[in-house]
Formats: structure tokens, sequence, C-alpha cells
């Protein structure tokens, strides 16, 4: 069964940090990038950061400085390392990538984890 699995969310103080991760299982990503997404209740899902095979990457403006996304191909695994958290920050994190079934050989596109939840708060 192909999934996009994150984890590492949690409540954490405002200031604080907190490292998530986002592997596949049962398949490898695929394509050339991939993101992580957040979406606060009420609001709709936002992109927050991208990284490319070849490492580069991209921020949205709130987060610039502060979050830093990263890609170890060798583990087949994305992280998003977040520092100085904000109260704003509080929402439901999504990883998305292609995706290339190892079983089937089939390729799932924009394949979206089921979301890890981030509480910063005192």
């Amino acid at each position: 069964q192909v999934q996009l699995v994150e984890s590492g969310g949690g409540l954490v103080q405002p200031g604080g940090s907190l490292r998530l991760s986002c592997a596949p299982s049962g398949s490898i990503f695929s394509g050339n990038a991939m993101e992580w997404y957040r979406q606060a209740p009420g609001k709709e899902r936002e992109l927050v950061a991208a990284i490319t095979r070849g490492g580069t990457t991209n921020y949205a403006d709130s987060v610039k400085g502060r979050f830093t996304i990263s890609l170890d191909n060798a583990k087949n695994t994305m992280y998003l390392q977040m520092n100085s958290l904000k109260p704003e920050d509080t929402a439901v994190y999504y990883c998305n990538a292609n995706l290339y079934s190892v079983y089937s050989g089939t390729y799932f596109r924009n394949y979206w984890g089921q979301g890890t939840q981030v509480t910063v708060s005192s």
C-alpha cells in the first residue's frame, strides 16, 4: 500500500523548535520536487516550503529564516526543521510529492500525507 507518512508534530511553546519528517511507504519519491504545506483552522491550505532533488529550496515569506526544508535521498525522507515557532504557525502540516510504487510500478502524482498537527502555545 502506498502511503506518505508525516511525523514529528506536537505541542511546543512559542520560540521552540520541531522537526517534521515525511517518508513514503511502499513507494519512493519520484519527480523533481517535494513540498510541505500547512492548513490552519478556517484557512486554506498554503505552501510552506519546497525542495528539488538538486537542493533548490523555496519558502513562504512567513517562514523564511525560521524554517529549513531538506531532503535525504539515501533515506528517501524529507524534513522540515522549524525554529522560532510562533502561535500563527499552528496548523496541520502535510507533505506532498509524486511517488512511485515499488510493488505495482505505478506512479502517483501530487500524493498527500495524512498530516501532522503542530500546535504552538504557551
